[in-house]
């Protein structure tokens, strides 16, 4: 596709800030192999760069049609299946999860302790549709994330039970059934915790579709947008292309983390991930924001509807509150004064309070370091990706906001 900067409202001089940025600041030094980044608005190709390598053992520079493992960009794809059944009728945001699961009716919350001396209490209300949305249930990530903190009693119980352990066997009612067992952190709605929530909403997807999650997503998302590239597993013909995983060091150098040639990713997953399973190309990911872009239509095709679309970037939080106030464990680790979060998506929601050009955003990244997000008063979206663990290594969002948002002009 030609690029229209000029057509899309930006400057073009000013836009290509952005590969400058990157390749001084991050590529050349080897803080990551490689990038690509693109940027759409008002329905027109404003801006696409790739940079660096795919696979830097193998001195493979990155390409366009690059696979990345996109992590938990996989949420907001998850978010979206599962309001397509909302749509149907099948369930309301504040209904119970025992509805469809009866053993969620049994939740205990952590009050203190560990062990054999752990003290918990009935959960004061079942956990709803609406609190794994948002990430307010009380379910945890049982401490298996970097820089989420420090372990907390509740993950121990995670870990014996192999909730989500690596290689590890699981149907979508087994997993649901563990979590049934394992006391909630807090409250449900009383707290925000990034978590295992999404995975729920993909065993719900199976419950409520009767279809194979992975297949849902197929015939109702990714095939109708048209997204080829994106699955749970790279297919053996696709493995040229699929980029190398790499993980930063104390002493601030990079090492690889996951081959592409012996990846985890080119075998049928142990448990179909609604949470960050999925691998895909930023081509593929552009054609989801774009209809997300569009309210939610792409090409004829009707994903999700426009005022469902609107509801899911609302702020969901309790009372209105921003991530700041409500967050267990990542406050020390993103800027997340002024932002809210809705059914699937952060989003801004004080501009003065997030220091950022941005407005009216909704957004969301991965493990490896990429990174979308959509602005609806700008008719905007950006995809980023890179692979390099922890995300928390370096501000991509924020220092492209700043690039893109500074490049408009009209």
């Amino acid at each position: 596709m030609d690029l229209q900067p000029v057509a899309a409202g930006f400057d073009a001089t000013r836009l290509d800030r952005i590969a400058a940025h990157l390749d001084s600041r991050y590529v050349q030094p080897g803080k990551i192999a490689g990038c690509q980044v693109a940027v759409g608005r008002r329905g027109h190709l404003a801006y696409s760069a790739s940079l660096g390598q795919r696979d830097r053992e193998r001195g493979v520079a990155m390409g366009d049609d690059t696979i990345f493992r996109i992590y938990s960009m996989t949420k907001p794809i998850t978010s979206i299946a599962l309001m397509q059944l909302f749509e149907q009728g099948l369930f309301q945001l504040d209904d119970a999860v025992a509805r469809f699961f009866p053993s969620w009716r049994d939740h205990r919350v952590w009050v203190s302790g560990l062990g054999s001396e752990m003290v918990t209490e009935p959960a004061h209300r079942p956990v709803s549709f609406r609190d794994l949305l948002t990430h307010t249930s009380g379910i945890t990530y049982g401490g298996v994330l970097p820089g989420m903190g420090d372990q907390h009693p509740i993950d121990a119980l995670y870990r014996e039970q192999q909730i989500r352990s690596a290689g590890v066997p699981l149907t979508m009612p087994e997993f649901m059934e563990k979590l049934a067992r394992v006391p909630l952190r807090f409250q449900p709605g009383t707290a925000y915790m990034y978590s295992l929530a999404t995975d729920v909403c993909g065993a719900l997807v199976e419950h409520l579709s009767g279809v194979p999650f992975a297949e849902y997503l197929q015939r109702h998302i990714l095939g109708p947008l048209g997204m080829a590239d994106t699955s749970f597993q790279v297919a053996a013909d696709k493995l040229p292309r699929f980029a190398a995983n790499y993980a930063r060091k104390p002493d601030k150098t990079t090492t690889l983390l996951d081959d592409p040639a012996t990846s985890s990713f080119t075998r049928p997953p142990a448990f179909v991930s609604g949470g960050g399973g999925l691998t895909g190309t930023v081509a593929d990911y552009i054609r989801f924001c774009e209809m997300l872009r569009r309210g939610g239509e792409l090409d004829g095709r009707r994903i999700i509807g426009p005022r469902t679309l609107d509801l899911m970037r609302m702020n969901h939080l309790p009372g209105g509150k921003d991530l700041a106030a409500l967050d267990v464990d990542l406050l020390t680790l993103y800027g997340n004064v002024g932002v809210g979060f809705g059914l699937g998506f952060a989003s801004t929601i004080d501009q003065v309070a997030t220091g950022a050009l941005a407005r009216g955003d909704y957004y969301w990244g991965g493990a490896a370091s990429t990174v979308f997000w959509v602005d609806p008063i700008e008719d905007l979206w950006v995809v980023f990706m890179t692979q390099l663990m922890p995300s928390v290594s370096f501000d991509f969002r924020g220092q492209l906001r700043s690039l893109v948002y500074s490049a408009i002009v009209d």
